[in-house]
């Protein structure tokens, strides 16, 4: 389904890729100032793409999170802050075990605003040399966002024991609460 939800006179809306879905979303549902966070797929070239369309590789859509957020609690920043620390982005059309364009480093955005403070923030990331390799993140103008199937909303939540959430998604989650203790939601 396609839904390009509209954000409210106080919210803004991020639409970032750093690997599965899964990982993005247990950790941006857990942010204070997250209001929602919705799995879905971008930047391909296919209407109405299936999860299994888009593991082929051949749609050129990566797998997303579309967050809203109220921008008085957390800003643009500190969600790609967050991002950079919770996944790799220096391997490209991989993250860990996953490969394939569908789990790229990208962050599509939604105005210049936040594609400026998209370029700050890799500038200042490299500069700390937070990672070893160059960062390859992609910069791209958000695009449609197709909506994942249901079974992919909320997946760590309601699968906590499922073996990959076990093994890849629950010590992304660990490691984001530890370094953003006074940022969780209460």
């Amino acid at each position: 389904m396609n839904t390009q939800p509209a954000p409210s006179a106080r919210s803004e809306i991020a639409t970032l890729a750093g690997g599965c879905f899964w990982c993005l979303e247990a950790v941006y549902d857990e942010l204070r100032g997250v209001e929602s966070v919705e799995s879905g797929y971008m930047g391909g070239g296919v209407d109405h793409p299936s999860y299994e369309d888009v593991c082929t590789g051949r749609t050129g859509h990566a797998e997303v999170v579309q967050i809203r957020f109220d921008p008085k609690q957390v800003n643009y920043r500190d969600l790609l802050e967050v991002f950079f620390v919770i996944h790799d982005p220096t391997t490209r059309d991989r993250q860990g075990n996953d490969f394939g364009t569908q789990y790229r480093s990208a962050i599509f955005y939604h105005s210049p605003e936040q594609k400026a403070v998209a370029e700050e923030v890799i500038a200042s990331t490299t500069a700390a040399k937070l990672w070893r390799a160059p960062i390859v993140t992609e910069l791209a103008p958000v695009s449609t966002f197709w909506v994942a199937e249901d079974y992919h909303q909320e997946f760590f939540a309601r699968n906590p024991y499922q073996p990959y959430c076990v093994a890849i998604v629950n010590p992304k989650v660990a490691k984001f609460r530890k370094q953003y203790r006074d940022r969780l939601k209460k």
